[in-house]
């Protein structure tokens, strides 16, 4: 919900894995989509002042780089979105084990006891939460 000029956005911090995967399969996968969309926008507007980086719109990822490059172009953007919320996190000295590391062992190596990936969607969702948190109190 965008404000007037003196201030600025309040971003949701109600991100959850269990409404992640329900709202999902009742979707029919739409609201991942939206929920990852948010993150990509969500970032930028946290970290994007102090670290001079832009992360790429997740639709622009999923829907066109995906297969056009074999699925390589998602597994950099969640690395580099993963080590920028890494990075984000220890900026605002917020204690939680997130970044680069985190996708690949959870998410990549993880994939092989199953659970893996649905606990890196959660870390990510849960360190989300942390940095809108903290930039609806301090900016």
């Amino acid at each position: 919900m965008a404000q007037n000029n003196n201030q600025r956005e309040t971003l949701v911090t109600n991100f959850t894995l269990v409404k992640f995967i329900f709202l999902g399969i009742i979707t029919l996968g739409i609201y991942p989509i939206v929920i990852m969309s948010k993150i990509s926008v969500y970032i930028n507007i946290i970290a994007g002042r102090y670290d001079g980086k832009k992360t790429m719109h997740y639709c622009l990822v999923f829907f066109l780089f995906s297969w056009l490059t074999c699925g390589i172009v998602p597994l950099v953007w969640f690395h580099r979105l993963s080590a920028r919320i890494g990075d984000e996190l220890n900026r605002r000295n917020i204690t939680y084990d997130f970044g680069a590391k985190t996708f690949w062992l959870w998410n990549i190596l993880g994939s092989l006891i199953i659970c893996g990936p649905f606990i890196y969607t959660h870390k990510l969702l849960t360190s989300m939460n942390m940095l809108a948190d903290d930039y609806n109190a301090r900016g």
